[in-house]
């Protein structure tokens, strides 16, 4: 057998990269997420540790000291001292002065020259929600960047009759500039080696998993390749256990299909050989009667007496009759063999076309004086068959009677109700069929050898075969020596009230 490549170079190319790539978006996902993540987690520690920051402001530097001063302005200098005391701690603080509006009345951080210029102004509600539970993650506004939330510390107070809120921002600007500059640095560096890392490790994974993934794709394109050098017989074993169940199955099937055709081709082939073999060897008989009478009536025409040249006349009408006849039987039975005529299924009443039947051969019986009766045990109901078809069946089963009746013989037909379908029993007492050979008379053209030594049917059971297997039932016979032969099939009855 010859190596074929299982898989396809391009194809395992286009899975490598697709499996390279999903691995890249994946990292690059991942290192995302967990920067993120990270990030996350660092700015709620903060948080957290640092969420009473503003409380403690509020208790040591506004005990002896009021943010405002007396005029009602803020205590400037106070804030100075402030600020400076808690970077020099923390850098990355920035301290604000609320008033109970939200609106923010100082900070260093702010440009306060400016009397015209409007007060920025906050949403409390974080900053009440973070009082009330400072266990809770909650971002807050950044009054230097408009549409930004950062992470906080919040206090309210109260001071000669005055009210307002500490809020500290515990990221600064400055912060998270040098976070955002570390993040892109860490970021690159981590994106770099983990893509190295991940390129060693994909081929190697990959590999495994382009290996694994296709392995059922390999078995299938094994048993192509098979079928395909003249193996018949090869099928994907366990097909609906494959990870590719349906192609496996679809492939079993279609194999299965051109298996039945090639088959059925060779044997319509060998028929066809057979036919040809069998038609020259039947033709060559009534030929040679035909053409060895006129060679006769040419050469001794005017010596032949009136009474033999009639004989030699009904000698060659016999002759041409039975050619005749088993030209259509090996026409009528090749259409047979090779599925050419369509089913017609419909409902019918067998008795009346039996009746018919009876009829007609009546007339052909009367030449051997042979009795042709029918026996209808119950009422039947209409079975479903093809009624062309059914009574040349039948036909040929009664040529096949009268013929081997003998003079003054009896042909009986019965016909029953069995559970579902009809009986058909066509009787005679002729010399019947030995047993050997009973299974013979059904087959194209075998001629069995009755017990009175006559020669056999021919076609005409071999018809009857095919057409009952069209109905998707069988003829069988049943013959004793000396007594006669029983040929059977039934029909499927149709149901009226359906």
């Amino acid at each position: 057998m010859k190596n074929h490549k299982a898989v396809s170079n391009k194809l395992i190319l286009k899975l490598g990269f697709t499996f390279l790539t999903l691995i890249f978006i994946v990292g690059i996902v991942y290192i995302s997420l967990t920067f993120f993540s990270v990030k996350k987690f660092y700015s709620e520690t903060t948080q957290r540790l640092n969420a009473n920051i503003a409380n403690h402001l509020i208790e040591e530097k506004f005990k002896n000291n009021s943010p405002f001063l007396d005029d009602g302005s803020v205590n400037k200098s106070l804030f100075g001292d402030i600020m400076h005391d808690m970077m020099a701690v923390n850098r990355a603080i920035e301290v604000y002065l609320l008033n109970d509006s939200g609106e923010i009345l100082y900070s260093v951080v702010l440009d306060h020259t400016n009397p015209n210029k409007p007060l920025k102004k906050i949403s409390l509600l974080p900053v009440k929600r973070f009082i009330q539970n400072k266990e809770q993650y909650i971002l807050g506004d950044d009054p230097r960047e408009a549409g930004k939330q950062k992470i906080f510390s919040a206090a309210h107070f109260v001071k000669n009759n005055k009210e307002g809120y500490i809020y500290i921002i515990l990221a600064s600007q400055k912060f998270q500039q040098i976070c955002d500059s570390l993040f892109t640095d860490y970021f690159f560096k981590l994106c770099t080696r983990t893509t190295l890392l991940t390129m060693i490790f994909a081929v190697f994974i990959g590999w495994l998993s382009i290996w694994f993934l296709t392995k059922s794709l390999r078995t299938i394109i094994h048993h192509v390749n098979k079928f395909k050098e003249g193996d018949l017989c090869s099928r994907i074993p366990n097909p609906y256990n494959s990870d590719l169940s349906v192609l496996a199955v679809t492939y079993n099937n279609m194999a299965q299909t051109i298996s039945h055709n090639i088959k059925e081709k060779e044997s319509i082939n060998s028929f066809r050989k057979e036919l040809i073999a069998n038609v020259s060897h039947d033709l060559r008989t009534p030929l040679t009667a035909i053409r060895g009478y006129i060679e006769t009536l040419k050469i001794k025409e005017g010596s032949i007496a009136i009474n033999d040249r009639k004989e030699f006349m009904d000698i060659i009408e016999k002759s041409a009759c039975y050619l005749s006849n088993l030209v259509n039987q090996l026409f009528e039975y090749s259409k047979l063999e090779i599925k050419q005529i369509e089913i017609n299924l419909e409902p019918f009443y067998l008795t009346n076309l039996m009746l018919d039947i009876k009829q007609r051969y009546e007339i052909l019986a009367k030449k051997k004086n042979i009795k042709i009766s029918m026996i209808v045990k119950t009422s039947l109901p209409p079975v479903m068959a093809d009624v062309k078809l059914i009574e040349r069946a039948i036909q040929n089963i009664l040529d096949n009677a009268i013929k081997f009746t003998p003079i003054n013989g009896k042909i009986t037909i019965y016909l029953s109700n069995k559970q579902g379908y009809v009986s058909v029993k066509i009787k005679d007492n002729g010399p019947g069929i030995y047993e050997h050979d009973q299974e013979l008379i059904f087959d194209r053209h075998m001629k069995a050898t009755l017990t009175n030594k006559e020669q056999g049917v021919g076609l005409g059971l071999a018809i009857v075969k095919k057409i009952m297997e069209l109905h998707k039932t069988e003829i069988t016979v049943n013959s004793y020596v000396n007594k006669g032969s029983v040929f059977e099939f039934n029909l499927p009855s149709y149901n009226i009230n359906n």
